[in-house]
């Protein structure tokens, strides 16, 4: 009897180990896959890469004009001349289409970005490469990671879901006046977001353009923190005039996720710090954010980025649209942009309870 309960009681030790043991197998499983199964070396790259992406993002252009100030006081001289030379008959290139080459656009190291966080492109409609476009990005966030990886590099597999459509990102201008960077971040496939320069990409190079543009820009920034989704579009109608006069089809973009990349500090309105960050970006066109990331205070978290691309508004081309027309058009941007955020915020790991704040 007793060497049966001995026995009885051994077998039932033994199934409880297995069962701990099989449920350990299965939860180390479940957070490799959450992990995506990744190498230590494949994580290294990733974060090189965002690394290098942020660093270009903050310093690369101080660093420039810092070169350039620095070999003006060397034997190297003539370079810095010759080159500032260049800048003056070359001034105009960026409203002019840019250059030729997008090379930049198709390094290995935006796969990797792409993967960091990771950045997702999701299409909702098709594009008919016979139409121009406007895509409205919202929200800016921080560094506008969701826009860049997906319409400034050929990482997120755009020209698969949209044949025929050529993205393009349009950027604050000043950074074209900056020497050497205005050739690196051409050779990116990005534009200034000049009226001049819109007009060209619109109207001068043929059918299937797309043109991103960040509506909220500098003041949208300032309102990026993690768990608020708010945009500034409702006093902002100079790109549904744009789309008007060169017949170009406006398309609204919500990027899920780019709000929880960094903590931004927010300022209280009316205080100093925040009547220093208006005064700057009235004069500089874009608002410093004190914002603190993962490692090194810098390091975005690893929180999926979904790109959303919505259905085209088909707007008619007027050469000097009324203000009723650049009013109803803009009430149905924002209308199916408050759409486009409901229908795919659960979806892309929201709850039910978050509203879209447009202001």
């Amino acid at each position: 009897m007793n060497r049966s309960k001995c026995s009885e009681v051994k077998c039932g030790n033994n199934e409880k180990k297995k069962k701990k043991l099989h449920l350990f197998n299965q939860s180390r499983k479940e957070r490799s896959t959450m992990a995506g199964d990744k190498s230590q070396l494949k994580m290294f790259l990733e974060e090189i890469s965002v690394l290098q992406w942020v660093f270009t993002f903050l310093f690369l252009g101080v660093l420039c004009i810092m070169l350039m100030v620095y070999l003006m006081f060397t034997s190297l001289w003539p370079l810095p001349v010759l080159y500032f030379l260049w800048m003056v008959v070359d001034w105009e290139t960026p409203e002019r289409g840019g250059r030729g080459t997008t090379f930049v656009r198709r390094w290995k190291v935006w796969e990797h970005l792409r993967d960091y966080f990771p950045v997702k492109l999701v299409k909702t409609a098709d594009l008919s490469p016979n139409r121009n476009y406007i895509f409205g990005c919202h929200p800016h966030g921080i560094m506008c990671a969701g826009a860049f990886s997906s319409f400034s590099t050929d990482s997120s597999n755009f020209s698969s879901l949209f044949p025929g459509v050529r993205p393009l990102l349009a950027v604050l201008a000043g950074l074209f006046r900056v020497p050497l960077l205005r050739e690196y971040i051409m050779c990116a496939g990005l534009r200034p977001v000049s009226r001049s320069s819109l007009i060209h990409l619109l109207t001068q190079h043929g059918k299937g353009n797309a043109v991103g543009i960040v509506i909220g820009g500098a003041e949208e920034s300032l309102s990026s923190a993690p768990g608020l989704n708010t945009v500034v579009v409702r006093r902002r109608r100079g790109f549904v005039r744009m789309a008007l006069e060169c017949g170009a089809d406006l398309v609204p973009v919500y990027s899920f996720g780019e709000n929880e990349l960094f903590h931004q500090v927010m300022l209280s309105e009316g205080g100093v710090g925040r009547s220093l960050q208006d005064l700057f970006k009235r004069v500089m066109g874009f608002a410093p954010c004190l914002f603190v990331g993962q490692r090194f205070g810098l390091m975005p978290a690893r929180t999926t980025v979904t790109t959303v691309v919505g259905s085209p508004i088909t707007v008619e081309h007027r050469l000097v649209p009324s203000e009723e027309e650049v009013d109803h058009y803009h009430r149905l941007y924002m209308e199916a942009l408050n759409k486009l955020f409901h229908q795919h915020k659960v979806s892309c790991g929201l709850s039910e309870q978050h509203q879209l704040q447009i202001i």
